[in-house]
């Protein structure tokens, strides 16, 4: 499956949503690449540190992206590409041959209004490949008591886009991660909301990674989160 992380607008939380969902996969035993489209190559260097087991790859054009990231079905189970925050061509491929779409967006109106141009990219591939590949919002940097209101849901049904129940709240702990080239689950207990935090996110956006671990798999997952 190729998952892709995709939002034309940066600064939404796109490489910390990357980076944690290609290492949980991991710890779930699954064979995981992220492939980092974003000029900046941010996701892919924090990757290589937080979690080495994540096989990392940078992907600097439209053709690149089209012609290689459907090959690596053949070697891996998961590929989780960090889409770039600007470039409407890049978008564009990457959308052209993934089977999901997560979109993180801030919280507020002004974020969720935005997401029509932002998303115009995502429903053009949509209209060429039949409604794929199927997209959710998720919520990024969120207050603590946040909550959704009925206008930023009719915003997005506008855009006939669901949104994630589990929102990533604003902490400073993922601010961190980076620089200490780990994942949230890596930085003890003053980490343990966000790491269970994600951990919900990911069990929502992605049912199939869990309940397709053999006994091997989720032997091996538990080891792993036993270890963090």
């Amino acid at each position: 499956m190729i998952i892709a992380i995709a939002n034309s607008k940066g600064g939404v939380g796109k490489s910390t949503i990357a980076v944690h969902l290609a290492a949980w996969l991991h710890r779930h035993g699954h064979r995981v690449t992220l492939a980092d489209c974003d000029t900046q190559q941010s996701s892919s260097q924090w990757i290589r540190e937080a979690a080495p087991g994540v096989k990392a790859l940078c992907l600097k054009d439209p053709d690149t992206i089209i012609s290689e990231l459907p090959l690596l079905r053949q070697e891996t189970d998961f590929i989780v590409a960090d889409g770039p925050g600007s470039l409407a061509e890049m978008s564009r491929a990457l959308l052209l041959v993934a089977d999901k779409a997560i979109v993180p967006c801030k919280a507020s109106m002004l974020e969720v209004r935005a997401l029509d141009a932002a998303t115009k990219v995502l429903r053009q591939s949509q209209q060429i490949r039949a409604g794929h590949p199927k997209a959710i919002i998720v919520l990024s940097m969120v207050g603590k008591h946040y909550r959704l209101t009925k206008d930023m849901r009719d915003a997005a049904a506008v855009l006939k886009l669901p949104i994630a129940n589990t929102a990533m709240t604003l902490r400073q702990i993922y601010a961190d991660a980076p620089g200490q080239a780990a994942v949230v689950w890596d930085l003890g207990s003053r980490a343990k909301e966000a790491a269970e935090e994600v951990d919900r996110l990911f069990r929502e956006l992605m049912p199939e990674a869990v309940s397709s671990s053999t006994p091997r798999l989720k032997a091996q997952r538990q080891r792993a989160f036993a270890t963090s």
